[in-house]
């Protein structure tokens, strides 16, 4: 995940599934989104690897999970911290 700042309330933040994942498709789901498997699709790179771009309000922390191939979560190893969800695993936080 990486961040730049976009005015002075807002955060360009790219999030990224390494090559390693083994996925033909993913997207970003978090609290930014209302958690949609469908709003924030991630764009494939040459090198397997996934991105997407999301403005986020600074000052803020988000939840969020990547979901691979419509069915497997994965979380975000570079995240800024976890937390416990209610499904008994952990969610990544991004926070801006």
């Amino acid at each position: 995940m990486r961040k730049q700042p976009d005015g002075k309330h807002s955060y360009k933040v790219t999030f990224e599934v390494p090559a390693e994942v083994e996925a033909n498709q993913a997207q970003v789901c978090g609290e930014f989104n209302d958690w949609s498997a469908t709003a924030t699709p991630m764009t494939r790179r040459n090198d397997g690897s996934f991105a997407a771009t999301v403005t986020l309000e600074a000052g803020q922390r988000y939840r969020y999970r990547y979901l691979v191939d419509g069915s497997r979560w994965e979380n975000d190893w570079t995240a800024d911290d976890y937390v416990a969800n209610e499904f008994g695993g952990e969610d990544s936080v991004v926070e801006v």
